[in-house]
């Protein structure tokens, strides 16, 4: 579990929360980790067409 915080934390260097209350920092962690998931399936889509042009 503790993998996808790591991937977070060097991606978007997000070490310390920044607002007051619940609502607003699980908001900035789902599109913190909704960005995440778009550069790992960036980095994919790169690697496998690589793989495909040679």
């Amino acid at each position: 579990m503790e993998h996808p915080f790591h991937g977070v934390k060097n991606l978007f260097q997000f070490t310390k929360v920044r607002y007051k209350g619940l609502a607003k920092n699980t908001a900035q962690l789902y599109v913190l980790f909704g960005l995440a998931n778009l550069v790992l399936a960036k980095r994919r889509m790169f690697a496998l067409r690589a793989q495909v042009a040679s």
